[in-house]
């Protein structure tokens, strides 16, 4: 029989039980009461998980490169978790791409755990609960968490606030450097992969890179660039070890503990904005603002003055006007 007590499915899963692991990420993906109580129990539980935030364009070759690092993890005994934000459907609102189809290689290995989760509309790839399910991954006892992002070109940058260590896939004929550098992968990549290796390119795309790179502040350490041809496992190995390499760094350098503060304080920004967005947005929806809103289609209201309306019943006071 299923159940949604907090503590029981928390001490279930921290024993093992996968089949409860997937109740307590679907309630706190849900942002049910249970999951708010499960995420307060991963919280202050101990871990010493190791997060990676895969990111690229479309294309790239991102699933490959996880299915081949999950593989190189599991042959050193480690057990590993793969969050893949997934495009949000439309209609329903889950995930659009299952993470069997994405990592079926590895759907029998028990000491491999994939979930898929919808972006949900939000901007920059990732939902709300993401940072939350990857802790709740890492109190259960998975020691590997892997963010894999859905791949939506020049806003994916958040993933560099959810991980510890962030890999930026790009392929050979990578083009305008320029603008790669605008979309803020310079500021975010701690590992550079190329992938797709055996194509015409990678030259000139390792040299791009050599040049944003000797352009930027870079402090102690420089991000290394490694060639792969995921498909063919090559290179994959290096990938793994530079991303070891990071995590140590960051941690005896300080960079681990200044980021995840900077995560906390971003992730309690979100459930603010989120909060918020949802008690206005369903004061918005109520009986009480239909005349409103229905001035504002035909044009006796204007946005911005029902948004006020809105905010005031709220007891909100906006700094987008003066009061």
């Amino acid at each position: 029989m299923k159940t949604n007590d907090p503590g029981r499915l928390f001490t279930q899963a921290r024993n093992g039980d996968r089949a409860s692991l997937a109740r307590i990420l679907s309630l706190i993906e849900r942002g049910s009461r249970e999951g708010e109580e499960l995420s307060r129990l991963s919280f202050a539980a101990s871990s010493n998980s190791f997060t990676v935030g895969i990111t690229g364009a479309p294309g790239s070759g991102k699933s490959t490169l996880t299915s081949a690092l999950v593989e190189q993890i599991r042959q050193g005994g480690e057990e590993v978790a793969v969050l893949a934000i997934d495009p949000s459907s439309p209609f329903s609102g889950g995930a659009i791409l299952g993470d069997r189809v994405r990592m079926q290689d590895h759907a029998l290995d028990p000491g491999v755990y994939i979930r898929s989760m919808a972006t949900r509309g939000h901007l920059g790839g990732l939902s709300v609960a993401v940072p939350e399910a990857s802790r709740a991954l890492g109190a259960v006892g998975f020691t590997n968490v892997i963010i894999e992002t859905v791949g939506v070109g020049q806003v994916e940058v958040e993933i560099a606030e959810e991980a510890d260590t962030t890999v930026v896939v790009v392929n050979p004929g990578w083009g305008d450097a320029v603008q790669a550098n605008k979309a803020g992968l310079m500021e975010i990549a701690d590992i550079f992969v190329i992938n797709k290796a055996d194509r015409g390119g990678v030259r000139e795309t390792r040299r791009d890179l050599e040049m944003m790179l000797d352009m930027t502040n870079l402090g102690s350490y420089r991000p290394p660039i490694i060639e792969t041809i995921a498909q063919e496992k090559k290179g994959v190995k290096e990938v793994l070890a530079a991303m070891r390499r990071h995590h140590e760094f960051a941690i005896t350098s300080g960079v681990a503990a200044t980021r995840r503060k900077a995560r906390l304080e971003k992730e309690l920004n979100r459930i603010l904005q989120a909060a918020i967005a949802k008690q206005v947005m369903d004061r918005l929806a109520s009986d009480e603002f239909i005349k409103e809103r229905a001035e504002m289609a035909n044009g006796s209201i204007d946005p911005r003055s029902l948004a006020r309306l809105v905010l005031g019943e709220l007891g909100i006071v906006s700094p987008l006007w003066p009061s």
